[in-house]
């Protein structure tokens, strides 16, 4: 299995005085597994883990990827502000 880069990273805000860059499937599903606060492991979190791994397997694209990980961190307030 090799690592499917996003086509432009995801900025986090994982603690109030640290940022995390998240450049590709398998590091948002680090990510995921080992910052996400447990409160927000809904819905959305679980079709982010699900669409990262399938991307891992060349069954979705890394858009797809890149679009489930940020809906589920919008939803978890972790969306670097610009």
């Amino acid at each position: 299995m090799r690592d499917i880069r996003f086509p432009e990273p995801v900025r986090l805000r994982v603690r109030p005085s640290r940022e995390r860059v998240v450049a590709s499937s398998w590091e948002a599903l680090e990510c995921l597994h080992d910052q996400w606060p447990e409160w927000a492991r809904g819905p959305s979190y679980r079709a982010a883990c699900r669409t990262c791994r399938d991307s891992l397997d060349g069954w979705r694209a890394p858009q797809q990827a890149r679009r489930a990980f940020l809906k589920a961190a919008r939803g978890a307030g972790l969306v670097q502000a610009s």
